[in-house]
């Protein structure tokens, strides 16, 4: 009997690390991803994709200001919804053309998607959301002279700060579980485009990027997913990262899980996001995996990756 899937592919998977950010590219890196992806379904799972936009949102955001001359920046938001749709466009295309190659019965949809934040919440005033390219403390420095708020990103370089909102609901919810049966089904890229409802329930944009993984951890709880798996560079979550005492982990518990991140062991902008929303599927009673890509049906199937546990 198969399981239903929420995958939740990071933007770094799509452009990685120190890559030219050429739309050539992310997309034989898409068409790489998708390929483990479509894996998932021939062994008999029902999916729901969804994918992070920090390097791409970030690279919109870029263009943007450097053109602010000749035509006014676009909104967060509006950054937002565009890499959701230049994603969504990738990732549909080589979904589909494996499913030609392969012979599968499935067909492929991706959802626009509205993710609703509270206006008033605390993110707001302490950003904390990696997006763009990675950049070096020198030229880190500058971008803050010029206004940017910048933080260092586990030992990788510098990259630009955003406020990243909790996700309440996601919008189209009812679409998807209409379609999760049949086809595959993309929704709330780059963790949703950001909204908010003002006291007369009208819907808002507000300058954000949530979070990939408490998004898909939101998406993965409204559709009643068996799985929310997080597909990641590594192919299990690590203590003591990068250390002589470094420490793969298999099978953690919810309590160990905690205990970790109370110690500090999971940094802020990746890992942790991650680990706190396996942490929440787990309490539920429900299936939290952390995996490389190349590993994804194998972690399924309990033979590979991290998996959180009550």
């Amino acid at each position: 009997m198969g399981k239903s899937v929420v995958i939740a592919l990071g933007g770094n998977a799509i452009l990685q690390p120190k890559q030219e950010a050429t739309y050539t590219n992310q997309l034989n890196n898409v068409i790489s991803a998708t390929g483990h992806m479509i894996e998932i379904r021939e062994a008999g799972h029902n999916i729901v994709i969804t994918h992070g936009n920090g390097p791409q949102v970030g690279n919109i955001i870029v263009q943007n200001e450097a053109a602010k001359d000749v035509i006014d920046p676009f909104p967060i938001d509006v950054c937002n919804a565009e890499s959701q749709g230049f994603i969504g466009y990738m990732l549909e295309k080589s979904l589909k053309n494996h499913i030609k190659e392969r012979g599968i019965a499935a067909n492929v949809a991706t959802l626009l998607t509205m993710v609703e934040v509270d206006k008033n919440d605390k993110a707001f005033e302490n950003p904390t959301k990696p997006i763009g390219v990675f950049f070096s403390e020198e030229e880190a420095k500058s971008m803050e002279a010029q206004g940017f708020t910048m933080a260092e990103d586990a030992g990788r370089g510098y990259r630009r700060v955003v406020p990243s909102p909790e996700p309440k609901e996601i919008h189209g919810i009812d679409e998807i579980r209409r379609l999760i049966d049949e086809t595959i089904v993309i929704s709330s890229g780059g963790g949703g485009i950001p909204v908010y409802r003002d006291d007369n329930g009208q819907i808002h944009g507000v300058e954000a990027v949530i979070d990939k993984d408490r998004s898909g951890l939101k998406l993965a709880q409204q559709v009643n997913a068996d799985v929310f798996m997080m597909l990641t560079d590594v192919p299990n979550v690590y203590i003591n990262f990068g250390k002589e005492n470094e420490q793969k982990l298999s099978q953690v518990t919810i309590e160990e899980a905690e205990q970790y991140v109370a110690e500090g062991q999971f940094p802020a902008g990746s890992m942790l996001p991650k680990i706190q929303a396996g942490i929440e599927m787990a309490k539920a009673g429900k299936e939290a995996i952390i995996c490389s890509l190349d590993q994804a049906v194998d972690a399924l199937e309990g033979k590979a990756g991290t998996r959180i546990t009550k």
